[in-house]
This record gives structure tokens, sequence and C-alpha cells, in this order.
């Protein structure tokens, strides 16, 4: 049996994740809607995982997850969320949540999610472990782009939306060279061996409509 706490802005959710979870022989100590008042009985309740909910009425749970580290809380956290949205999930990852599950997974895959982190080990199904990838990719390659220069900007922005170094240097007032060399740099700082792997970056961080091709 496993102490768990439930943090959902929705009542009737909460209901359902009781009984669902004390039907498979576990115990809701709490559950709670806003992070202060979940924090407040967090440690006082003791509680072997938290099943935590991103939205809270109209707070983030990224904001729960904060203040838990700065009070030094260990309770493992599952989130369990509504967003697939790659860059939720990827900050999530970075927060220190033992697992992330989404409300659509069935009844089964929750029960063992919960399993295996209060195992002390971590739960992200292969779905999820593929969002958190896209994440932290395009954080990653996000934090690269934000180190070009403005005018490596311009160009980079020129190249992937198809023009050629002659015209881009006509347009800039260059030498064709120099903006060979600008496109060499540009590659080299962010990783990428040709223009089809820069358009395709491109496309991932909304520098070009994904239908270019």
């Amino acid at each position: 049996m496993t102490r768990l706490y439930l943090a959902d802005d929705h009542a009737i959710v909460r209901d359902g994740l009781r009984a669902l979870l004390e039907d498979a022989g576990h115990h809701v100590v709490g559950e709670g809607s806003e992070p202060r008042e979940i924090l407040g009985e967090l440690a006082g309740l003791g509680p072997e995982l938290l099943l935590l909910d991103l939205n809270l009425g109209g707070r983030s749970g990224f904001e729960l997850l904060g203040e838990f580290r700065k009070r030094g809380l260990s309770i493992p956290v599952l989130v369990l969320s509504m967003s697939d949205h790659p860059r939720h999930v990827a900050e999530a990852v970075r927060s220190g949540v033992a697992g992330y599950l989404l409300k659509s997974a069935p009844r089964h895959e929750l029960i063992q999610a919960i399993e295996v982190v209060c195992k002390g080990k971590r739960y992200f199904s292969p779905e999820v472990a593929e969002l958190a990838m896209r994440g932290l990719t395009r954080n990653h390659e996000s934090e690269l782009l934000a180190t070009l220069s403005p005018r490596e900007q311009q160009i980079i922005t020129m190249v992937v939306n198809g023009q050629t170094s002659k015209v881009i240097a006509e347009q800039l007032h260059l030498a064709s060279k120099t903006v060979d060399i600008y496109r060499s740099r540009i590659m080299r700082k962010l990783g990428v061996d040709g223009i089809a792997s820069l358009v395709r970056l491109a496309i991932r961080n909304g520098l070009i409509d994904s239908t270019v091709s």
C-alpha cells in the first residue's frame, strides 16, 4: 500500500482517482487544488508519492514544483496531465519529476507507474519519452540559436528560405565569399552538417513554415 497525495484542480477528477487508487490497494492521505494549500499539507501528511496535475486552477504545477524543491521536500512526483506538449514534458523532466503520464493513459498504466516510482525508479512511457526528447532538443536548439549574432540570424533566415549566397550577398552588400564564411560559421555553431539539416532545425524552431521542404 502506497500513501498518495492528489494535486488536481478538478474535484471530480480527484474523486475518480481516489476511488481507482484505493480500489487498487493504495491509500490517499490528502488532496488539494491550490499550490499553497498543497505545500502546507505535504510535510505533515507524509505521503510516499505526489500525483500532480500541471494545471492547478489557473496556477501552474511548475510553480508548485519550484517551491517543492526550494523547501527540500524529497517526495517523488508523478505528473498526471492532459498536456502532451513537448515543452511541458521537457520542463517537468528538468524539474526532477520521477515520472510523467498522460491522462489518456489506461488505468493499468497509472497503477504500474505508481509502483515503478515508489521503487525509486522513473516512469516515462515510450510516447512521453519521445515528447521529452523533442522538447529537450528544441530547448537546446533555441539556446544555440540565441548565440547567433544579428547578422548571422539575418543570414540563416535567408538561407533556409532558399536564397543563394550570391543573392544574399547582393541584398546585404557583402561579398559572396563572406556569405559563405557566415554560412559555415552558422552551421558549425548549430552543429548541423548541411542545408537540409539546417532547414529541419529552422522548421522545428519556427524560423520558416513547416510546409517548406
